[in-house]
């Protein structure tokens, strides 16, 4: 056999060509460039809050961030607007917008969006508020109603994944 043929098939092999053709067309026998593995980027909005709770609010990969589910804290992790749904989706969302801001995006690079709400009839009449967040277009993401979240006061969670290029 000659020593061409061989690396082709080699190629094809590694590559996962269906045929030595596809490999000598898409170029599968140059070399391969290597792969940039991008270090994690964490962000702590309320880092005493953040440690106590073992968590981090938000981490960046590459072009991706997923932000830890927001619920209306204070800066040393007590609930605010207890009882008030509609008051503690506006916290969350402006929460989440200074996470956002940190990273240089906006809700329109959000791509994924979770709520978790221990009231679903309530989140649903308030929900409309999202129309205002949300100016170009809603995300993808699900809704759930849970019987509970971390601290009894909370009845909203919101959770985000984004995409920035």
């Amino acid at each position: 056999m000659k020593k061409g043929f061989l690396i082709t098939i080699t190629i094809c092999l590694l590559a996962g060509c269906n045929s030595i053709d596809e490999a000598k067309s898409t170029g599968a026998e140059t070399a391969a460039k290597p792969t940039v593995v991008e270090k994690p980027e964490y962000f702590n909005l309320r880092p005493k809050a953040e440690k106590e709770f073992g968590y981090s609010h938000a981490v960046k990969i590459g072009h991706d961030i997923k932000i830890s589910g927001a619920v209306s804290m204070d800066d040393a992790g007590l609930p605010t607007a207890k009882a008030d749904l509609a008051q503690q989706m506006k916290n969350c969302y402006a929460d989440l917008d200074k996470i956002l801001k940190h990273y240089g995006c906006t809700f329109d690079d959000v791509v994924v969006e979770n709520i978790l709400t221990t009231n679903m009839p309530e989140f649903l009449k308030q929900s409309a508020y999202r129309n205002t967040i949300y100016k170009k277009q809603f995300p993808a993401g699900s809704w759930y109603g849970v019987k509970e979240l971390a601290l009894p006061e909370f009845m909203i969670e919101i959770e985000l994944e984004v995409y920035k290029e």
